[in-house]
């Protein structure tokens, strides 16, 4: 493939790159002069490498990279660095490589996105630009290869920003607008993304997919049936109903909990075109979520032998095993779904069937240590997978051990301090996990997923009551729809001796979410209330729900020890 054409690929698939550890860069440092102080470097790579000691190694190829001229080289440098997300390295070795072969599109490709991950907006504008001005035709539609890249960086409000800047010399690239328009509605910005999608769809009344898009910020802004009716009115006035337009539709009847007419369209669809394998998809989620279990594996199968959507089907096919308790199966599925969202969640599920339900300790380690070999780009969670497994295992200093790691990796990770002081809530150290909560929302202010967590466990946990409200008042005006936070709300409430107000409140979380802590916190409000009858119906209903919840345990325990 000539080298000016590499960089469309990298760009769209670069976020999934999963390249295999260097076992030896022998090979390249024989190809072209290398000093001896790079060889050392590579040495103590691969060294570090073996304890996986990650971010070490990626320095120390960084270091080896700036010592030699192998252009090979700087390129491994670059791409460790990007898959384990040391971005500040990885973008020093770019750096290197770009000064080592200058014409190198796949080089440039790389520093745009890495100056994006560090925010670095006006250089990535810059590299990104200078390829998009390569194309000869409708250079907005380069833009489109950008997409999948900036919409799975979760910065998107950082990705709206750069978006809006690149497309500003395409005003009449329908292409252009709707990769605006696609970014804007990630960011939350509604008016402008139906704004940029109209623009796209007066440049090019047959382009589809900004219509899709128009439908998609219709029901962001909660306009349900107006979203519904403008893709059923798509639909019906068209002779040939474009299939794209009812798999959207099929897309907003699930949202909205209508999943027998999804799948009615979904069937519409492969009436018209009987191998299109993403209706295959869908309906068999959607199989999945009406629970005929027995349809979607047939479907999910199906879908597994065309080759296509496989992580997808692997997932869902563990999923069904697990819930059918069979749990060799399960395990076996779930260790193969190495690459989209759902990768994480597979491997952690995966690593506690096979610790707790298998028995195999050694080999729930095993599995994730090899996945972090195969797949650098998930290392570092397998870091914090591993820390959570021992941890369950009662592993405790290991445990925590290995989280601290992680955080050391990730320093800017809310979600890993956050995770971090859960587990020694956990563990009984409520102390030092406080104190955790405390740094979350010193690093994170505006957060409601911290502010809550902080004020929930000081309600749960502490005497704190006043400041706890304070903490959770905070969230709920960031996130006033979360069921979450309305719980904690309620359960504060509760602790500082309002029950009438806590159980308005906590019905009103429960009937967003049907949760087994909701439920424990409402018959405890309720037992208080002295409305016992109530209070044994509703957790009675929940421990149908989730038998094993040890939350409904212990509140029947204290509060209903002489029932059944």
């Amino acid at each position: 493939m000539p080298e000016k054409y590499l960089w469309r690929s990298a760009i769209s698939l670069i976020s999934l790159v999963s390249i295999t550890i260097i076992q030896s860069v022998t090979p390249v440092l024989a190809d072209e002069p290398a000093s001896s102080k790079a060889s050392a470097h590579v040495l103590q790579a691969e060294i570090a490498l073996q304890r996986n000691e990650y971010l070490e190694a990626t320095i120390e190829y960084r270091k080896a990279a700036e010592q030699s001229d192998s252009i090979e080289l700087a390129r491994k440098a670059t791409r460790l660095g990007f898959s384990y997300g040391f971005n500040e390295e990885a973008l020093l070795a770019a750096k290197r490589w770009l000064d080592l072969d200058k014409d190198s599109d796949e080089a440039r490709a790389f520093l745009g996105q890495l100056y994006f991950r560090v925010d670095d907006l006006r250089n990535s504008r810059r590299q990104f630009e200078r390829l998009i001005k390569a194309e000869a035709e409708d250079p907005g539609k380069r833009l489109l290869s950008l997409l999948g890249y900036l919409a799975d960086e979760k910065q998107p409000e950082r990705a709206d920003k750069l978006m809006r800047s690149l497309a500003k010399p395409y005003r009449d690239s329908a292409s252009a607008h709707y990769a605006v328009a696609v970014l804007a509605l990630q960011a939350g910005d509604v008016e402008y993304a139906k704004e940029r999608a109209t623009r796209s769809m007066e440049l090019e009344p047959n382009y589809t997919r900004p219509k899709l898009l128009f439908a998609r910020a219709l029901m962001f802004e909660g306009k349900n049936d107006e979203a519904i009716e403008y893709l059923a009115h798509m639909i019906g006035d068209s002779s040939h109903p474009d299939p794209d337009a009812r798999m959207e539709l099929a897309l907003m009847y699930m949202l909205t909990g209508r999943d027998d007419d999804a799948l009615s369209q979904v069937n519409q669809v492969l009436l018209e075109q009987s191998g299109r394998l993403d209706a295959l998809r869908l309906m068999a989620i959607i199989n999945f979520r009406l629970e005929r279990l027995d349809a979607a594996w047939d479907d999910f199968n199906d879908l597994l032998a065309s080759g296509q959507y496989r992580m997808d089907a692997l997932y869902y096919l563990a999923r069904i095993a697990d819930y059918r308790e069979q749990y060799e199966r399960a395990a076996r599925l779930y260790k193969e779904v190495r690459s989209g969202s759902n990768t994480v969640f597979s491997q952690r599920r995966a690593s506690l069937i096979m610790a707790h339900e298998l028995e195999d300790v050694d080999g729930a380690l095993a599995l994730l240590d090899n996945f972090a070999d195969s797949s650098p780009n998930f290392a570092v969670e397998v870091v914090a997978l591993k820390g959570q497994l021992l941890i369950s295992l009662e592993r405790y200093d290991e445990g925590l051990a290995l989280y601290e790691k992680a955080i050391k990796y990730r320093p800017d990770s809310e979600g890993l301090v956050l995770g971090r002081s859960e587990l020694l809530l956990r563990i009984g150290r409520v102390d030092e996990a406080v104190t955790s909560y405390r740094s979350a929302v010193k690093n994170w202010p505006d957060s409601a997923q911290s502010l809550n967590a902080l004020g929930y466990t000081l309600a749960d946990r502490t005497d704190q009551f006043e400041e706890a409200e304070s903490l959770i008042r905070k969230a709920i005006k960031l996130e006033p729809n979360s069921a979450a936070i309305i719980d904690s709300l309620g359960w504060v409430l509760y602790k500082l001796g309002q029950p009438e107000e806590a159980l308005t409140e906590l019905q009103r979380a429960y009937e967003r979410l049907k949760d087994a802590e909701v439920a424990a916190h409402i018959v405890e409000v309720l037992v208080v209330l002295e409305r016992r009858d109530e209070a044994i119906e509703l957790l009675e209903s929940a421990e149908k729900d989730d038998p094993e919840s040890e939350l409904l345990a212990d509140v029947r325990k204290r509060f209903f020890s002489e029932s059944p």
